[in-house]
């Protein structure tokens, strides 16, 4: 008897996404306003000062039916009780602030099911939540999740290559993250891009073991660790400097593992929730690969550096996508005639030694652009100054008011000395 084969679920396409907390109003009580801090319509990124649970407590009395296609929580792991650990080679106490304080296994466990039980409530009913852990917290979460009726797809360990050491010589050394990956209900047909996560795993299907292309730009050291490591589980390095450019959160996640987590469980143009956000991984992710985002952040220090991150991020993807191209052309005069030669010199000097040379060229612009929409997006005003004083005073205000950013071009041209 032939087999009837099953009819594919059909993910429509989502639509022109508009700010979901446009216009909400927290109820009276809440622990905090609701404050915008960083939007930016065209990409769909929006980050909130406020207390989550306020507001997913709106949201759901907004949109009864759940509004997020994803969520990604790297909640509280209450670790900060006085223990101590190993950072830059010195022991330290584990103190990363009150929000990370255990209260006791009944009261941390009693704040994991009310968090879960508002991130159910605004998810689509297709809509899947992710959410990381050390031990110290995950088992509480996998429990609350059985309980409010959740649907754990995968349990997923995450290593790390670099755990602080045992300094007490009483137990194995911590080196691992768990991730839990659910539906909203046991009837929801969620979203999983098996195609794209085959892809990643070189055209096998990938499995909870996750492995990471040795490619640029991983430095030596980190592909090296990664060769003598192949059978660990999500080899994913920890966050790269460039990810903390603009200071480090306590407990931050690499944007590799969330890219990995928004290819594999959303499309273009989702909405994805993070209720605890903390420096902004969530929002760069998304911004990267099209998502949009809504980010909840209680700490102000931390909301600042996510903003200053995601703002790094539009600038970066609209520069990735211009080309500049440098050109040095020769003139020789010879009566009235001019002869010209190109000279490309772009990637000649890579493995050069360095040279003793003299300064014989100098040129600091600034350049004014404006990206606040993407379709427009453009170059407003060129001035060349000594300074970003100068050149904002300088600048006619009508052009300030169109920028968005300000590029520092230097250009220097240097005379190799004779030895």
């Amino acid at each position: 008897m032939a087999r009837k084969a099953k009819t594919p679920v059909v993910y429509p396409e989502s639509p022109e996404v508009l700010n979901p907390l446009e216009g909400i109003v927290l109820e009276p009580g809440a622990l905090q306003p609701l404050n915008c801090v960083f939007q930016d319509d065209d990409r769909g990124i929006w980050l909130y000062h406020g207390n989550c649970l306020d507001v997913m407590d709106a949201t759901a009395a907004k949109y009864p039916e759940g509004r997020f296609d994803m969520i990604f929580a790297d909640p509280p792991y209450f670790l900060s009780n006085g223990g101590i650990t190993c950072h830059a080679g010195k022991m330290v106490k584990v103190d990363k602030g009150d929000w990370d304080k255990s209260r006791g296994p009944e009261l941390n466990h009693e704040f994991n099911t009310e968090w879960l039980r508002r991130c159910q409530r605004v998810l689509k009913p297709n809509g899947t939540i992710w959410v990381t852990g050390t031990h110290h917290v995950i088992f509480s979460i996998g429990y609350a999740m059985q309980q409010l009726g959740f649907k754990i797809l995968n349990s997923i360990t995450w290593e790390k290559p670099n755990p602080p050491p045992n300094l007490s010589c009483r137990y194995f050394t911590h080196s691992t993250e768990t991730l839990l990956w659910a539906a909203k209900t046991e009837k929801s047909k969620h979203l999983f891009n098996y195609q794209e996560m085959r892809r990643a795993a070189e055209n096998k299907q990938m499995k909870t073991v996750w492995r990471e292309k040795l490619e640029t730009p991983y430095s030596d050291k980190e592909k090296k660790w990664m060769q003598a490591n192949e059978d660990f589980i999500w080899n994913i390095p920890p966050p790269r400097k460039d990810e903390k450019i603009y200071g480090k959160h306590p407990t931050q996640k690499p944007v590799a593992l969330l890219e990995r987590i928004l290819l594999a469980s959303t499309r273009n143009g989702d909405l994805v929730l993070d209720p605890f956000l903390g420096s902004g991984t969530t929002a760069v992710a998304c911004l990267r690969l099209s998502r949009n985002c809504i980010g909840i952040e209680m700490e102000t220090e931390f909301l600042k550096r996510a903003c200053y991150r995601t703002d790094g991020a539009v600038i970066d993807l609209w520069i990735r996508s211009i080309t500049v191209k440098i050109q040095i052309s020769v003139i020789s005069i010879n009566d009235l005639d001019l002869f010209e030669i190109l000279i490309d010199r772009s990637g000649s000097m890579g493995e050069q030694p360095e040279l003793k040379s003299e300064k014989i060229f100098h040129e600091s612009k600034f350049v004014f652009l404006s990206c606040a929409h993407v379709k427009q997006a453009g170059v407003v005003h060129t001035t060349v100054e000594t300074s970003i004083q100068e050149a904002w005073c300088n600048t006619p205000n009508s052009k300030r008011r169109e920028t968005t950013h300000i590029l520092h071009c230097r250009t220097e041209i240097h005379r190799v000395k004779n030895s």
